[in-house]
């Protein structure tokens, strides 16, 4: 183990960009490439006995994504010294940098990114700080700006939707909640209105898509 250096870890299914990471990483003094997976499964039996500073781990793979990864290997590594996880994708969705970065990644970042920016995002991560590209920002930035679809429901109005969704009728869900079959009607208006669709099963549909109830 050569003092002073951050060990990285890649961690992605196309052999071209682990070849170009690994040409980023050989470039800098101050890393060192120690070791590579082509998906989640082998990042997974891999890693421990690598030991990394960093794990640059694509988004989508096959097996297990980096998401998987991350969740994964939280619970088999060691807290001292930490392993951080940057996220390297080319996938910009705000939900999915929403669920890398609770599932423990300290970065997340574009593949188009320019080695200079990966390099110092890795060096950021390990010192303990979060780092967003820029287009990631701004993509959360934007999103959170969007009105939510079903933002608007009340906690009534969502217990209608889940149970819309098992495909109860009317009658089912007004005595499930105990209330009566006009109280339902009223509710299920309100939901139609609300999810601006025209009837029970876009609602269901837009509540599935919009994961306002469970699948």
């Amino acid at each position: 183990m050569e003092p002073g250096k951050t060990r990285v870890f890649i961690v992605d299914d196309h052999p071209m960009i682990r070849i170009g990471l690994r040409a980023t990483i050989a470039a800098e003094d101050d890393l060192l490439f120690v070791g590579e997976a082509a998906d989640g499964e082998e990042a997974v039996q891999l890693i421990p006995a690598c030991r990394p500073d960093v794990v640059l781990v694509d988004l989508v793979m096959p097996r297990l994504d980096g998401i998987g990864v991350i969740t994964r290997l939280r619970h088999l590594l060691p807290s001292q010294p930490p392993t951080r996880f940057v996220v390297l994708t080319s996938l910009l969705e705000p939900a999915e940098v929403r669920r890398a970065i609770e599932a423990g990644a300290s970065g997340y970042l574009m593949k188009n990114a320019s080695s200079q920016e990966l390099f110092s995002v890795i060096l950021a991560v390990r010192s303990g700080r979060r780092v967003l590209g820029p287009e990631v920002t701004d993509a959360l930035v934007g999103d959170a700006q969007l009105p939510r679809v079903g933002a608007d429901l009340t906690q009534r109005e969502r217990e209608l939707l889940a149970l819309m969704a098992q495909g109860m009728s009317n009658q089912e869900i007004a005595k499930r909640l105990e209330i009566a079959v006009p109280t339902v009607k009223f509710h299920i208006t309100n939901i139609l209105d609300k999810l601006q669709v025209g009837n029970r099963t876009e609602a269901v549909i837009a509540a599935l898509e919009h994961k306002l109830v469970p699948r």
